[in-house]
């Protein structure tokens, strides 16, 4: 399976507009982790969660097949980053204590994928996968984006897209699998952040390379309508969460 580059053009806006994974999150990671030395993020993007378990971990190895994706990512003292696939791990990457994937696993060719993993993962390693879906702010506000998200843009998804619908649960998952807490995100955003996100969305760069008008021209009044005169709402999206131990 060939790279799927959905994100590269954008980078710099997937760094600003996607939204930060809770504390809670890798809080709960580092405690079931095999211990404390090595994180992989592989598929890392720009870099949100492998920042974030920097704090928890000695070293955060974090990688992407992007290269656009890997000069927009936030940088940390204890975090290095590598362009290249999951599906090749990085040299550095031995007997990891963790390896994480935050809303990518979808696009990785799985059956190169696993392999891969255990050969990098010690004993009693972790390997935890998570994702999201739509996010919910009002009902007014919901309506429109679930409109966007299913009608304008909807046949512009690629079809790795359908995992996300099925929590991940229509993904091989070859390991002792590890009950997970739940967990969600949310964010004080104002209408532009919330344009800007649905701006990073890959059906939105597949319907413009399409089509001379932006799509979200198409929602913006009714969006604006339905935001209302708040100058930020609180915006939540609940994760799912696949965690699994060699």
């Amino acid at each position: 399976m060939a790279f799927q580059d959905h994100f590269s053009a954008q980078a710099d806006a997937y760094a600003r507009y996607r939204p930060h994974y809770p504390a809670a999150l890798f809080d709960w990671l580092a405690s079931v982790a095999a211990g404390r030395a090595l994180a992989w993020d592989c598929g890392t993007g720009s870099g949100q969660a492998a920042v974030a378990l920097a704090a928890h971990f000695e070293r955060v190895v974090a990688s992407d097949p992007s290269a656009e994706q890997i000069a927009h990512a936030e940088r940390h003292a204890r975090v290095r980053y590598v362009v290249g696939p999951a599906e090749t791990p990085p040299a550095e990457v031995r007997d990891a204590d963790l390896v994480t994937c935050a809303q990518a696993l979808h696009w990785f060719d799985h059956a190169r994928f696993y392999p891969a993993l255990r050969e990098v993962l010690r004993p009693g390693g972790v390997f935890a996968a998570w994702g999201y879906g739509l996010a919910t702010v009002s009902p007014a506000v919901d309506f429109v984006v679930l409109d966007y998200y299913s009608n304008i843009v909807g046949p512009y998804w690629p079809p790795d897209r359908d995992h996300l619908e099925s929590r991940y649960q229509t993904i091989p998952f070859p390991l002792t699998e590890i009950e997970a807490p739940a967990f969600r995100m949310t964010a004080a955003w104002s209408l532009d952040a919330v344009l800007g996100y649905l701006d990073t969305w890959s059906a939105t760069r597949r319907y413009l390379a399409a089509h001379t008008r932006h799509p979200l021209e198409l929602i913006r009044p009714r969006l604006a309508e339905a935001w209302g005169g708040h100058a930020t709402r609180t915006v939540t999206w609940p994760l799912f969460l696949r965690a699994g131990r060699v």
